[in-house]
């Protein structure tokens, strides 16, 4: 039996756009199965003593692009530390991807997922735009305007709140997380102990 990871993440959140692809590849590589379940992580903060960024005192955030500015180089991977369109109403992108799930499956959600982040982190889009979901879901041969009609249907909403409040349910506190056989590993610089769960 493959091993199950269940992927919380929100699509608004650099750490899960600089650990989205390496993710990814290592599920691919451990023939892992992913459960991908964007969540809504304004919520999930104010029920875990989490802040939101712009709440949090001048320290953190200053250091905190400080910490995104080391991993953009380390992974050699462009990031935008203070993108044109952040902050971002996320649930719409978040809905998108759930829509594309239930419709295409988890492969190309987690391709979307990507794109989305992409858009956002590197290219300076606005994701909270319907425009410009449209068209990240059309680059990957996708009806972006028919997908967007499901994310506002009640069932693709209910499926937002079920994995928020699973998120909620299994502790977790940050974006990304991964879940390994009841284990949580917060951040994508944990992929290595990720790595290891998922070969045992």
């Amino acid at each position: 039996m493959p091993k199950v990871c269940a992927y919380y993440f929100a699509p608004h959140s650099p750490w899960a756009y600089l650990g989205h692809a390496r993710f990814v590849a290592l599920a691919q590589q451990c023939g892992a199965q992913i459960e991908l379940k964007p969540f809504d992580l304004g919520k999930v903060l104010s029920v875990s003593g989490g802040l939101p960024l712009a709440k949090r005192s001048p320290q953190r955030q200053a250091y905190r692009l400080v910490e995104l500015q080391r991993w953009s180089e380390h992974l050699q991977m462009p990031l935008n530390l203070q993108p044109k369109y952040f902050p971002v109403p996320p649930d719409l992108a978040a809905k998108l991807i759930v829509a594309t799930q239930l419709a295409h499956g988890t492969n190309k959600a987690l391709e979307l997922s990507g794109a989305v982040m992409t858009a956002l982190w590197v290219e300076d889009r606005n994701i909270a735009d319907e425009e410009t979901l449209a068209a990240l879901a059309g680059s990957l041969e996708l009806d972006g305007k028919a997908l967007l009609k499901s994310a506002e249907t009640a069932s693709v909403g209910a499926a937002y709140e079920q994995f928020t409040d699973d998120a909620i349910a299994a502790n977790v506190f940050g974006s990304p997380w991964y879940l390994i056989d009841g284990e949580g590993y917060w951040g994508q610089d944990r992929l290595d102990f990720v790595a290891r769960a998922l070969a045992r």
